[in-house]
C-alpha cells in the first residue's frame, strides 16, 4: 500500500521516487507527491525525511528531519 497523505483540504496525495540523470551524468532519487498512484510509488517515508504541508497551498513535501 503506498504511503498516504491527506491534507487539511481533505486531499490525498501518494509519494513516489524517481531516479534522474543529472547533467554531469549522476544519477540522483528524486521523491514527489501525486494525487494518483503511479509507477515508483513508495510504502513508506525515506529514512531521515518527514511530511509537512505547506502552508499557503496545502501540498505535501518532504523535508529533511
Amino acid at each position: 500500500m503506498p504511503y498516504a497523505f491527506t491534507n487539511k483540504k481533505g486531499v490525498t496525495y501518494y509519494l513516489h521516487s524517481r531516479e534522474v540523470k543529472l547533467r554531469g551524468g549522476k544519477m540522483q532519487t528524486i521523491y514527489y507527491f501525486a494525487r494518483e498512484v503511479r509507477p515508483g510509488a513508495l510504502d513508506d517515508v525515506p529514512a531521515g525525511y518527514t511530511v509537512v504541508e505547506t502552508a499557503k497551498t496545502g501540498m505535501p513535501i518532504l523535508k529533511k528531519a
